[in-house]
């Protein structure tokens, strides 16, 4: 009688593990996803942002015509590179994304000094409302860059432990990858007037 309680009872323990677990690595890899979805929203708002912030520039500004190339240029690069959710896994494809969108910030960073030269554009509060806009953009970039290496985080070490690892198998689930600083970005940007 006793042995037939041990046996009920190891039952339903493994059963509740496996209930427990079973959902997991789904649930982790869908808010890895999530994340993933918010950090292209912030960058597409970027783009919304910056045909705006340039044409009011060229209204309000005399500047370097190279500056307002390599915005566009760079714009324009960088909304041909698309990184999937199912792409997460490809080190490669996450190194394409942040270096066209790297470069982007670059040329946004020249044109925001450029911006600071002149007084008139400086003044004008339609620029000064696009720019606190556009800082407003590359913070909330920042935010969701954090929040998804943070739940990258979490379903890699979810996938890499034990009993993780067990479900992670089953489905077949492999580490994503996460953002990586550029290279040169321990270097505080020069900024000459």
């Amino acid at each position: 009688m006793k042995a037939r309680y041990w046996i009920i009872g190891i039952l339903v323990l493994l059963a509740l593990f496996i209930v427990s677990g079973i959902n997991v690595i789904p649930s982790l890899d869908e808010k890895v996803n999530a994340s993933w979805s918010q950090v292209q929203n912030q960058y597409q708002r970027r783009m919304d942002l910056i045909p705006n912030l340039v044409e009011t520039v060229k209204g309000y500004a005399n500047f370097e015509q190279k500056t307002l190339t390599d915005v566009i240029q760079a714009r324009a690069n960088a909304t041909k590179i698309t990184l999937t959710p199912e792409m997460l896994s490809d080190p490669q494809a996450v190194k394409r994304f942040e270096d066209a969108q790297g470069t982007l910030s670059g040329a946004l960073s020249r044109l925001m000094v450029v911006a600071e030269r002149y007084p008139d554009l400086k003044a004008n509060q339609n620029f000064l409302a696009l720019q606190s806009q556009l800082e407003g953009t590359e913070n909330r970039i920042s935010i969701a860059r954090k929040d998804y290496i943070a739940t990258v985080q979490e379903y890699n070490t979810t996938v890499r432990t034990f009993p993780g690892r067990i479900w992670a198998w089953i489905y077949g689930a492999t580490p994503k990858q996460t953002f990586t600083a550029a290279e040169g970005a321990e270097r505080p940007p020069a900024v000459k007037f």
